[in-house]
């Protein structure tokens, strides 16, 4: 399994916020929504994203960028346009004094904007849930990354924006897999770059013997997994494969296992009915009171502390 679908597969898109947005200028949106993770894939048309933080950054037909939350930003057609609409959690929109929105309006399934023959077309996928499978993953991600048009050959954004505006039976479904799609195709043409400074453990799935270490510690998390029993998997002694793994990845096979099934398990008991013991058992915990046990002493909190946190 590849390192980064890995870690997308647990929290993936479920029902994510995807809209199409045709605008005319002068517009501006600021976004408040504090959302783990956002793509804006540009159509037609320029646009500039406006972070708090840091610099602005243009992007063109065919350019996808991946803005990391939760800090604001704007979307605008230059940045020194003010704010015409503010979109807070749960995807509520005002106007930037807090009143009802008006100036914008639904032109269609998941379509709006301020002019039906606007000159820009965007997409915007929203990742709504923190799914702590992918923290990881969004720890190694700068707070705003643009993969340009002419770097790569996709026919991802054109699909999404064929079907995002749709409203077939299984939609949504459609969707959510595509933006997974789009994410990890964009995150593996960036890693790819040498200034990209990937993470080791998206460095290391290249590497014959921990590659396929974390190959096995991926695929079968609940295994009772020792550094001798991964080093036969991979055909080394044990002492070259902890001294390579940790080398490379930056923490033992062992640390790295127990972060991963802790992963695992907080977004499982996210899960309707999931119940602590049996997701000890799915990650390779023996009994609910050793997953706890783990549990808090790596996170502070117990595992139905972070339940419920997780639902409020």
């Amino acid at each position: 399994m590849d390192a980064v679908v890995s870690l997308l597969d647990g929290p993936r898109a479920r029902g994510a916020f995807l809209l199409r947005s045709v605008l005319t200028p002068p517009w501006s949106i600021r976004i408040e929504d504090q959302a783990p993770l956002t793509l804006v894939a540009m159509v037609q048309g320029d646009a500039w994203v406006v972070p708090d933080e840091g610099a602005s950054v243009q992007l063109s037909p065919g350019d996808l960028a991946i803005i990391r939350g939760p800090d604001p930003y704007a979307v605008a057609d230059e940045p020194a346009t003010a704010p015409q609409v503010v979109i807070h959690p749960g995807q509520i929109c005002t106007t930037p004094d807090g009143q009802e929105l008006p100036g914008m309006m639904e032109l269609g399934v998941r379509t709006w904007g301020n002019n039906p023959d606007g000159p820009t077309t965007l997409l915007t996928g929203t990742y709504t849930m923190r799914g702590e499978v992918s923290q990881r993953l969004l720890s190694a991600l700068p707070p705003l990354l643009v993969v340009p048009g002419d770097s790569w050959d996709s026919p991802l954004v054109p699909l999404l924006a064929t079907e995002i505006v749709k409203d077939d039976p299984g939609q949504e479904a459609v969707l959510d897999r595509l933006l997974d799609l789009l994410l990890i195709a964009a995150l593996r043409e960036w890693f790819a770059r040498p200034a990209a400074n990937a993470p080791g453990w998206y460095k290391a799935h290249s590497d014959p013997i921990v590659g396929r270490a974390l190959q096995m510690l991926h695929n079968k998390p609940a295994q009772p997994w020792t550094v001798a029993s991964l080093a036969a998997e991979a055909g080394v002694s044990r002492a070259a494969l902890a001294r390579r793994f940790t080398a490379l990845v930056g923490e033992s096979p062992m640390s790295y296992l127990t972060e991963w099934r802790l992963a695992l398990a907080a977004d499982l008991l996210r899960e309707p009915g999931a119940t602590v013991g049996a997701v000890a058992r799915h990650v390779g915990y023996g009994s609910s009171f050793a997953l706890s046990t783990a549990f808090k002493r790596i996170r502070g909190v117990s595992p139905r502390e972070h339940r419920r946190a997780a639902r409020t």
